[in-house]
């Protein structure tokens, strides 16, 4: 039993688990020592039954699977999270990768990629299928391209703009005429595809622009 792979499945719908036991069943090496329906049972696994690999959801009570896999990062560094989930969304995989999952995959996988993907990250490799290659590189690329439109002395602006500084302020601060400076806030709003201050300053803020 000890060359065995222990698994912990936490999501919060039983038939899934079950359906996902069902799969591992059937490789003799794999053996799942926990499950889990909430973040708070999975915490109490990763301590009770010191798992290798834990198969997470990200939406589930109590603690959700980016909140597990915080705590883990410092408690457990060494139990590897592949996020098993309905998130189709690149932001969902960024912010994964960033709490530290070593896969993703989408929970219309079948049982030959989920054994791949447990034997990927074992390796010390991560696992992340063409689907999901494609939503994080589109996901970086939409992300950043405002970053790049943006000149230095739009962003600037932009920043006292967030400080509630009103035009004239501005103006006198960066020792340019008014009128620059609103040419600067449309030119801002045309970029990041708002229609005034207040949707510029929440873009600005979802982009880290701010």
């Amino acid at each position: 039993m000890d060359d065995k792979i222990k698994i912990v499945l936490a999501d919060d719908h039983q038939l899934f688990r079950e359906g996902i036991r069902s799969l591992l069943l059937k490789y003799d090496h794999l053996e799942v020592v926990g499950e889990a329906a909430n973040g708070d049972e999975v915490i109490a696994l990763l301590e009770a039954v010191k798992p290798s690999v834990v198969l997470l959801d990200l939406s589930m009570p109590l603690k959700n699977g980016f909140e597990v896999m915080d705590i883990a990062k410092k408690k457990f560094p060494d139990v590897k999270f592949i996020v098993l989930t309905m998130h189709d969304e690149g932001q969902y995989v960024v912010k994964s990768i960033k709490a530290g999952a070593k896969g993703y995959l989408l929970k219309n996988t079948d049982g030959v990629e989920l054994l791949h993907a447990i034997e990927e990250v074992l390796f010390g490799r991560k696992y992340f299928n063409d689907q999901i290659s494609e939503l994080l590189i589109n996901n970086i690329a939409v992300n950043e391209e405002p970053l790049k439109k943006l000149s230095e002395r739009e962003l600037e602006v932009l920043g006292l703009v967030a400080e509630g500084r009103i035009t004239k302020e501005i103006a006198d601060k960066l020792c340019v005429s008014t009128r620059t400076v609103e040419t600067h806030r449309v030119n801002m709003m045309k970029k990041l595809n708002v229609s005034n201050s207040a949707e510029l300053i929440k873009k600005a803020v979802e982009l880290g622009l701010i």
